[in-house]
């Protein structure tokens, strides 16, 4: 587990480290109002708060974890787990979490899990450690029944499309809706056979459920009936299986006009298959992609793609999370849906 490194500015004058004081004397308020503005007080006016965070800011203030948890029994440290960190999408999410969690003075403890339910469960339950306040999960391998008997009951909030119910606040786009929208697109630009890059056999994950539902809802809108042959299954969301999945598809006697791949990898391996066939996107084949990844701007052609809020994502979640730990768990979990809109690119232009 890795700590995100954050420099401390000390006090020129002095040689020491700024406090408390040194910010209050800075903004021109008083040491209790830059605690609670420091421990996330909501009662605090919105320029009183922005003046001391300004203050914070020159000063380069950085509260003590451990005197900040015998005062107000909580450290300001949250835990964030991906299955996978070096996922574009992840990381791009993972510096929007880390963000939001500093704009309330928090510090984030990251971690890859792998999709292992073991590493996943460990984070779940506070890594054993009473320094961390909460934790923000993507699950990938854990089941509902191990989560609700996480040894300790720490506040947890879910990202990612697995449903576990109300045992936890779980935030997420509407991936059904997504699909849709991504697949409706393609029609509208004139494709009919239109592929679909991202199921999983033999046990599918709830992405690629609820992104396949969207995507045939879409067709069967349009009166186009889906095809088994046009959805070839891939173990992972990576570049290497969105290239051999295109590869396939292009074998077909009747090959598709247009493809909608579960995530931006399969969708730029998709379209490194293409290029290699000799084909041209969009004029013979459409692609659209889905999170919407930096590097799907800069792909040739720049990808369409599906774009989650990241920053809602990441402002919902961190909410709820110092939500919970401000009231506990006597609320049920509730499910937060950020939303996503089409980003359409040069990938899918109209015929």
């Amino acid at each position: 587990m890795t700590e995100p490194s954050a420099a401390t500015t000390t006090d020129g004058a002095s040689g020491s480290a700024p406090r408390l004081k040194d910010v209050a004397a800075a903004a021109g308020v008083s040491v209790k109002t830059v605690s609670n503005v420091v421990n996330g007080a909501e009662h605090v006016a919105q320029r009183t708060r922005a003046r001391v965070q300004a203050a914070i800011d020159v000063l380069g203030y950085q509260p003590n974890a451990t005197a900040r948890r015998l005062r107000t029994g909580r450290s300001g440290m949250i835990a964030l787990a991906f299955p996978e960190l070096p996922s574009p999408y992840f990381a791009e999410l993972a510096v929007e979490v880390i963000a939001a969690a500093r704009r309330h003075r928090c510090t984030v403890l990251m971690d890859d899990t792998a999709g292992d339910p073991r590493a996943e469960l460990r984070i779940a339950s506070g890594l054993g450690d009473p320094m961390i306040d909460g934790v923000i999960l993507s699950p990938l391998g854990l089941d509902r029944r191990e989560l609700a008997a996480r040894e300790r009951q720490i506040p947890l909030v879910l990202l990612g499309e697995a449903d576990f119910g109300p045992v936890c606040d779980h935030v997420h786009i509407d991936n059904v809706a997504a699909a849709y929208e991504a697949t409706a697109h393609l029609v509208a630009g004139g494709r009919r056979r239109i592929a679909a890059i991202g199921w999983q056999d033999p046990s599918p994950r709830a992405t690629a459920q609820q992104r396949m539902a969207g995507y045939r809802a879409a067709l069967e809108a349009a009166g186009l009936r889906p095809e088994p042959a046009l959805c070839p299954p891939v173990r992972a969301y990576v570049r290497p299986d969105g290239a051999a999945a295109m590869r396939r598809l292009l074998k077909l006697p009747a090959r598709p006009d247009a493809v909608f791949c579960f995530n931006d990898l399969l969708a730029l391996g998709a379209l490194r298959a293409i290029h290699e066939a000799g084909l041209r996107v969009p004029e013979d084949i459409a692609v659209v992609g889905f999170d919407d990844v930096e590097e799907s701007e800069y792909a040739i052609p720049s990808l369409t793609t599906v774009a989650p809020d990241k920053t809602g994502i990441a402002e919902a979640a961190v909410d709820a999370l110092l939500h919970r730990i401000a009231v506990g768990d006597g609320e049920p979990g509730r499910l937060i849906q950020p939303g996503h809109r089409l980003v359409v690119r040069e990938s899918s232009r109209r015929r």
